[in-house]
């Protein structure tokens, strides 16, 4: 391999989008339904269960992808609040002024709350709350796993990230 191809190789971004979840709730539904279609369709996206491998460092790989991503997309579900690490992925997708598409999967905008947990310092819980501030400012899809669409819910997930993506790069 030439040195103009490696070195080209590492400045290209991991992924264009980053898709932030709680594993439990919809990496086997939502999550990997859009990084499957996603992919099919050429677009990078970042799923941890598909772009890490045994031994890879949580922080390192999804800090990476997060600030190479132009779109994150953050699945809100049930469960996802119980996740420090969720929580991170979502203030930093915010701090460093990525696109965000939020879903809200079985929960409301009004249930986005960080829930008060005594190994998070005070400068993380207001790193937690601004974040899921703003994502309750932003237009989002809305999902009910019981009664809702499911093609629907991929085809316009999979819309909007084409649609983000397409505004990122004018913008840039």
């Amino acid at each position: 391999m030439s040195m103009q191809r490696f070195s080209r190789k590492i400045l290209q971004p991991t992924c264009e989008v980053f898709i932030n979840h709680k594993g439990i709730d919809t990496k086997r539904n939502i999550a990997g339904l859009l990084h499957k279609d996603l992919t099919s369709i050429g677009i990078k996206s970042f799923l941890d269960s598909k772009n890490m491998k045994p031994g890879d460092k949580l922080p390192d790989h999804i800090d990476k992808a997060i600030h190479g991503c132009k779109v994150g997309v953050t699945i809100f579900s049930p469960r996802y609040f119980d996740s420090y690490y969720c929580l991170h992925e979502l203030a930093l997708i915010t701090e460093t002024k990525k696109r965000v598409i939020p879903i809200f999967f079985d929960v409301t905008p009004s249930q986005l709350m960080v829930k008060i947990d005594e190994t998070c310092s005070q400068k993380q819980l207001r790193r937690f709350k601004l974040a899921i501030e703003e994502a309750k400012n932003t237009v989002g899809l809305t999902f009910d796993s019981v009664n809702g669409d499911w093609s629907e819910l991929l085809n316009d997930a999979t819309e909007a990230v084409i649609m983000n993506l397409m505004e990122a790069e004018n913008e840039q």
